[in-house]
C-alpha cells in the first residue's frame, strides 16, 4: 500500500461532479491513504450533479491542513459553493503555505483563485473558468495535468488517468 500513513481530505459541496470526487476517494483508499471527505458544515450530506450523495466526515472548520498531507479539490459547480465558506478556503490556502499538496480539477480552480495561491504558477482547469485563472494571475495551459511544485491540476474526468498518478507520486 504506497500511501499507508497518508492523510488526505477531499473537500465536498453541493453539485460535486461525481467521477472529480468518487475516482479519488476510491482511489486514494486503494493506494493506502485515510481519505476524510471535508464538507463545509452547512449540511452532513451534499449532492452531486448527477444526483449521487456523498456525506462529509467533518466540516471544514474541524481541522486545519496540518491534519493532512493532500487537499483534494474536485469539480463540478461545486466550487463555486465551496468558496463561499471561509473556512474551506483557510484550508486549501494554509496547505499551500505549507507545502502540502493542492491538487484541483475542472472547477476546482474557482478555489485556486479564492485561495489566492495561483499567482504566477502554471495551471490548468476547465477551458470555461480559463479567464477567472488568468485573472488571478496563473500561467494557464491547455494539458491533462500540470504540476507546479505542490500544485496539481487537471481539466476534466477525462484527466483522471493522470491526475490520479500524479497525486500519488507527489504523496509517496
Amino acid at each position: 500500500m504506497e500511501l499507508q500513513n497518508k492523510k488526505v481530505a477531499i473537500l465536498v459541496e453541493e453539485m460535486f461532479n461525481l467521477f472529480e470526487f468518487w475516482y479519488p476517494y476510491y482511489r486514494l483508499k486503494e493506494a493506502g491513504a485515510e481519505v476524510v471527505v471535508v464538507g463545509s458544515g452547512r449540511t452532513a450530506t451534499f449532492n452531486g450533479k448527477p444526483g449521487t450523495v456523498a456525506v462529509a466526515d467533518v466540516s471544514a472548520d474541524e481541522v486545519t491542513a496540518d491534519d493532512f498531507d493532500a487537499v483534494i479539490i474536485p469539480g463540478g459547480y461545486a466550487p463555486d459553493m465551496m468558496r463561499r465558506f471561509p473556512a474551506m478556503v483557510k484550508l486549501v490556502k494554509d496547505a499551500d503555505n505549507s507545502g502540502k499538496v493542492v491538487a484541483a480539477i475542472c472547477h476546482a480552480g474557482w478555489m485556486l483563485v479564492s485561495a489566492d495561491i495561483i499567482r504566477n504558477r502554471k495551471a490548468t482547469s476547465f477551458f470555461a473558468i480559463k479567464d477567472d485563472m488568468v485573472n488571478a494571475g496563473a500561467q494557464w495551459v491547455d494539458e491533462a495535468v500540470v504540476i507546479d511544485n505542490n500544485l496539481i491540476t487537471s481539466r476534466t474526468p477525462d484527466d483522471m488517468p493522470v491526475f490520479l498518478p500524479a497525486i500519488i507520486a507527489a504523496l509517496k
